[in-house]
């Protein structure tokens, strides 16, 4: 029983959805559909592994590809091991440290974009042979998951303080054992192929243990010391942040204006100042003004009275920092409540006075207002500067406010006592390595970023309060200065074994509360991951140090600078070679992803509705460290990209040779294109796009090996679409079916067959389902797709060969389009004279059935002639290339007197929307009064339609010429 036809979704109107991924060669070639003969007899086959498996399907059986059956094919390799690194071919190991996303949050663009860069890089270097190791894992994510089980707790009616923090924790471990495997399972579904046997998560027990390690190590090395300075506090969650969870965003505000009377003047002494904040003010330390401020310099050296403080005095200084022209010109400076503030006093030597509770509540200092809510102080503050004359003026102000990404709340600068890492040493190391090229920073424009971001470090706040994370491992003596006696030890045993050393055996010791910063755990990710610190573990001898680390540009600083100076300090090594930094996901408009404003696409429902790969192969045509903008359009265009794969397997496997044919495939499998005397014995068409393939693989390879993922897909999307599917393709018909040679026949199978895997293996690493679904869909399959060898490099390819066949694409290219410009009919075939010199007509006649096929020409009625026919002028002339050209009867084509009429009545039209732009740019009222734009505008449209109606008079007269010549 036959199969029925099966059709490919025209070329074009992919190009109208997404022209960016084409060439201009391809955007030249107009669309043709697969035809296949409806008499052949074609039967279902499966590889071997396909059938022993029972897992894939086939271009045989189904009309597209399933995204469903991604999920099964996953699966199976998970269960063949294809995931574990394989030493079987040696070579030096591949190793990627997965970013690990939080326990608690569940899969956004963000994660699919380092989901398929990672497992495109990882999958083209297993293929290359070297052993491959993608180590996942998760985040403990401190503050996001404490905050997801107070919420839990809440709706219990629980509060976390009416629990013990053992009982806490223990319902967080809860909590993270029934929800936390979400966005692991959500990665898998993008196919990463990861080694899930080595997955990690940074509160496992031989990571903790790492954790202590460093901490320890860093302290005796005088790296780590307690303080209290200024930090980003959170109300609410009564911790401490990192800058890295601080968002600030642009919203409605107000500038309150408040004067502050000088001490020992009149009335009029006075200086306003312009500020967001006047609830701070009982923190004041000071008012600056620019030293070159003739309006204050004669206050400069006095002291001003801070409103509401019962006369409290302060010094009016002069400080260059002072912006002259923001406000009123004058700087109140509230040390505790401003990182600015706060540097300007530690440089001056002012006292540093903390206004707020660790509630958000103010305190004592602020006398009457203390016990009030921050926002609430702000109201009655202002209230009362007006009834007692010290309210100037308030005034609408766009503020800067900086808001904490868990919580949304209002992030307070607060001076605390916290944990610190001195950064300078280890920032020096860190920047060393990009100098001396033992790291490399990809794109290099990120290179700055890093150097200034190292050159200008402080110091890092490491503690965090909190119940959920890895506690930090010191002891205080009870009954003495926390500050000054603690202990730092690896576990209580060894704490309580050195206290009693220096305290007597009776001593009491408590550890300390706080928990180390999640970013701690995580910039030992790539060695304590592989067993340190223990260094004789065979997974860190074979992977460390690692290959390339992945992930965003916007966390260069925050989490991948500080990897590297852990690295080196721990291990004495970079912990990779390399950095590779993608940009942000955004709207098709440029726009940040956001719920407020709609524009959140969910990759588990782009998944289902385009599939896995159309979206893998979306993410990973953009430039690296560029921000991209995602569209329905461009998911829309690779979901046809695969269909269209997808039916050019279908082509492939219905034109092979039964696969009981034994002796048929013996001989398919046993030719080879990889030596250039193979190459040039095939024809022309084949041996074009066999040498089009070789230079595909080496211009591929280069892209992967260099990271341009973009350039390594739009070359092979470019030479799928254009150079097989509607160019070979195309050809191959006239050899299966219109040869009548058996051995040409054969040529074209192998060929079609060699090119095809071929292009399976360049895509796998981008659209993995799809080709290995097809890959398993080929007779003789002796492997998966995933673990194949890499096509080899350096073939040959006849330069002459491909020059030849871009002849003939340029003849059929040029007759297509006067097709087109005469309207023909598709299925209408016409007469051609081709004229070439004696050399360009022996190769090109040669290839009269694929000429006369892809330009739909009458073979009866081709002619190959070194001089022009008799029926010149009455023909369409056509310049295909140098020395190539074509003549085409005009009455093949169309009914002349017809043509005539219609052209007629369309020039006239032409003329007459002519002569009336030229009138309006002739109208001296039009060019004067007209904006400039519009006049250009018309100037345009009225050179166009001149140009078009000298072609419809050069094209009327050559049709008026053949009706006098017939006459």
């Amino acid at each position: 029983m036959a199969l029925p036809t099966p059709s490919l979704l025209s070329s074009c109107s992919v190009y109208r959805l997404n022209p960016l991924f084409f060439s201009p060669r391809t955007r030249l070639i107009r669309p043709t559909l697969f035809c296949w003969n409806p008499r052949r007899v074609h039967r279902k086959f499966f590889s071997a592994m396909a059938l022993e498996n029972e897992v894939f399907t086939s271009p045989e059986t189904a009309k597209s590809f399933d995204f469903a059956s991604e999920e099964r094919i996953y699966k199976w390799w998970e269960s063949q091991g294809f995931f574990k690194p394989s030493f079987d071919r040696g070579g030096d190991p591949f190793v990627i440290p997965m970013p690990p996303p939080n326990v608690t949050g569940s899969l956004h663009m963000g994660h699919a974009m380092f989901v398929t860069l990672e497992d495109i890089m990882v999958r083209y270097f297993r293929m290359k042979g070297r052993p491959a190791l993608w180590v996942p894992g998760t985040d403990h994510a401190g503050i996001a998951t404490q905050l997801v089980v107070e919420r839990m707790l809440a709706s219990e009616g629980i509060k976390r303080t009416e629990l013990s923090r053992e009982d806490f924790t223990k319902r967080v471990w809860e909590w993270k054992e029934k929800y936390g495997g979400t966005i692991t399972n959500q990665i898998r579904r993008l196919g990463a192929s990861c080694d899930w046997s080595r997955e990690h998560f940074t509160l496992d027990e031989q990571l903790s243990r790492a954790v202590v390690e460093a901490f320890v190590k860093l302290h005796e090395k005088g790296l780590i010391y307690q303080g209290s300075y200024m930090v980003n506090w959170s109300p609410s969650l009564q911790t401490a942040v990192s800058d890295l969870e601080v968002e600030y965003s642009e919203e409605p505000g107000s500038l309150y204006y408040i004067k502050y009377r000088v001490a020992g003047g009149s009335r009029s002494d006075y200086l306003t100042i312009a500020t967001t904040r006047p609830e701070t003010l009982f923190g004041d330390t000071a008012i600056a003004v620019h030293p070159e401020d003739e309006r204050y310099s004669k206050y400069i050296g006095r002291q001003a009275i801070v409103p509401l403080t019962f006369g409290r005095h302060v010094p009016i200084i002069a400080d260059r920092h002072v912006d002259k022209e923001f406000g009123t010109g004058v700087l109140k400076i509230s040390p505790g409540h401003d990182h600015n503030d706060y540097n300007i006093a530690r440089k001056l030597g002012l006292p540093i006075l903390n206004v707020m509770n660790k509630d958000g509540t103010l305190n004592e200092v602020a006398g009457l207002y203390s016990g009030l809510d921050r926002f609430e102080a702000r109201k009655k503050l202002w209230s009362d500067l007006e009834e007692s004359g010290l309210a100037e003026k308030k005034e609408p102000h766009k503020l800067r406010v900086p808001r904490s990404q868990r919580g949304g709340e209002v992030i307070e600068p607060l001076v605390s006592k916290q944990w610190f890492v001195t950064m300078d040493l280890l920032a020096e190391k860190a920047l060393h390595a990009v100098e001396k090229g033992e790291l490399t920073i990809l794109p290099e424009k990120f290179d700055k970023t890093y150097k200034h971001w190292l050159t200008n470090i402080k110091d890092w706040c490491i503690s965090r309060q909190l119940w959920w994370g890895h506690r930090i491992p010191v002891w205080y003596i009870v009954g003495k200065d926390s500050e000054e006696d603690y202990i730092v030890a690896r576990n209580a045993e060894e704490a309580l074994t050195k206290a009693q050393a220096q305290y007597g055996e009776s001593v009491e010791i408590y550890q300390d509360p706080d928990v180390l910063d999640t970013w701690f755990s995580s910039a030992l990710w790539p060695f304590s991951t592989l067993g340190w610190p223990d260094v004789s573990t065979a997974d860190f001898k074979r992977f460390y140090p690692t290959t390339i680390l992945e992930t965003g540009h916007d966390i260069l600083f925050f989490w991948v600078a500080r990897m590297v100076m852990m690295g080196i300090e721990f291990t004495g090594k970079v912990p990779f070679s390399y950095v590779y930094l993608h940009g942000l996901i955004r709207d098709s408009q440029g726009r940040k992803m956001s719920k407020t404003l709609g524009n959140v696409i969910d990759p588990l429902d782009t998944i289902k509705e385009y599939g896995t790969d159309a979206l893998r192969f979306t993410l990973s045509l953009g430039t690296a460290g560029q921000d991209l903008n995602l569209s329905t359009e461009r998911l829309t265009s690779n979901k046809a990209f695969t269909n269209k794969l997808w039916n050019a397997g279908k082509f492939v496997l219905q034109n092979l040779p039964n696969n009981s044919d034994g002796s048929a495939w013996e001989l398919l499998l046993a030719k080879k294109f990889d030596t250039e005397e193979s190459l040039l014995k095939l024809p022309l068409a084949e041996c074009w796009v066999v040498s089009e393939l070789h230079e595909l693989i080496d211009t591929v390879s280069t892209s992967y090996d260099k990271f341009f993922f973009g350039d390594a897909g739009r070359e092979i999307y470019d030479f799928f679409w254009g150079d097989f599917a509607d160019w070979y393709i195309e050809a191959s018909k006239t050899r299966l079916y219109h040869s009548g040679n058996i051995s040409v026949a054969s040529t074209a199978q192998g060929v079609l067959l060699y090119v095809f895997e071929n292009i399976l293996k360049l895509l796998h690493p981008f659209m993995p389902f799809v080709t290995e679904e097809l890959w398993q869909a080929l007779p003789y399959r002796r492997q998966a797709l995933i673990v194949s060898p890499w096509p080899d490099t350096s073939l040959p390819r006849d330069t002459k060969s491909i020059k030849r066949f871009q002849n003939l694409q340029s003849l059929t290219r040029a007759i297509r389009n006067v097709r087109a410009e005469y309207s023909v009919e598709p299925a209408k075939r016409i007469s051609a004279s081709i004229v070439a010199s004696a050399d360009v007509l022996d190769y090109i006649s040669n290839e009269k059935q694929v000429l006369a096929s892809l330009s739909r020409l009458d073979l009866e009625n081709v002619h190959f002639t070194g001089s022009p026919p008799d029926d010149a002028k009455q023909s369409v002339h056509l310049v295909a290339g140098e020395g190539l050209e074509a003549y085409l009867p005009l009455v093949d084509m169309v009914d002349v007197s017809a043509e005539v009429q219609r052209l007629s009545k369309r020039l006239t039209k032409m003329q007459s929307e002519y002569d009336a732009l030229v009138a309006r740019l002739n109208a001296p009222s039009f060019i004067e009064k007209a904006p400039d734009e519009v006049v250009r505008g018309v100037r345009e449209k009225a050179s166009d339609t001149e140009e078009k109606i000298s072609l419809t008079k050069s094209r009327l007269s050559l049709l008026q010429a053949t009706i006098s010549i017939s006459s």
